[in-house]
């Protein structure tokens, strides 16, 4: 099944259309998932199979990919989402979410966002860090660090983690019990993309309640003529 209804991601993401424009609005689906925004028009975003489970794929976003209007109109709709919790630092999480955090950062007046990272720097310390393990990236070993130098930042302070998308929610998880136990309140975290409802049970019902997102995407499963929504 290597191969069934997918293709090079080169052109997706680069641009948002009008829900009339969707050439496949329904499944099946073919090639492309139409995500419908908050304002009613669509990012079509690529089908990719899973290489484990070929019969399977998920609908993704790679922010980094996207055209800058992508970009900016998800961090907007994203500030939206978050204004309301009225928060006084945004932290930015690795690795997409980087891209994200100072847009949502800047649309909600703020001078500067805390990004945190995977890479360990020879000053950092290791008390400020968490392991952390996704889908994407599955290899043990990895710590999501946040530098010594900007801990003052977040204590005591009203506090959003934003990144590119929630999934599992592992590493979601890890960067909030992270940031909660140097003294921040999280009081909410903002995703581009919810996928699936894994991220619930791993989260908890009392933090996936402070998640918001832009729009949804499934998971998905082949048929003959396409992809269709997975139990």
């Amino acid at each position: 099944m290597t191969g069934h209804f997918t293709e090079a991601t080169t052109g997706h993401w680069q641009r948002i259309v009008a829900a009339d424009a969707v050439e496949r609005p329904d499944a099946p689906w073919r090639f492309g998932y139409p995500a419908r925004l908050p304002d009613g028009r669509v990012l079509m975003l690529p089908i990719r199979q899973l290489a484990a489970e070929p019969a399977h794929a998920v609908a993704s976003l790679l922010v980094n990919h996207a055209s800058l209007e992508v970009v900016d109109t998800l961090g907007a709709m994203l500030a939206q989402r978050l204004a309301p919790q009225a928060p006084e630092l945004v932290i930015g999480l690795p690795t997409l979410g980087l891209t994200l955090a100072p847009v949502v950062a800047r649309a909600l007046g703020h001078a500067r966002y805390l990004p945190m990272g995977y890479s360990r720097k020879f000053w950092y310390d290791e008390a400020l860090s968490a392991p952390v393990h996704s889908i994407t990236s599955p290899t043990p070993g990895k710590r999501i660090y946040l530098d010594p130098h900007l801990r003052p930042l977040i204590e005591g302070r009203r506090l959003v983690l934003v990144d590119d998308a929630v999934s599992t929610g592992t590493t979601l998880l890890a960067a909030w019990e992270l940031v909660e136990s140097l003294g921040g309140d999280v009081v909410a975290c903002g995703v581009a993309m919810l996928q699936g409802r894994r991220w619930v049970d791993k989260l908890g019902a009392e933090r996936a309640a402070r998640v918001v997102g832009v729009f949804e995407s499934p998971l998905l499963k082949a048929v003959p003529d396409g992809w269709v929504l997975r139990d």
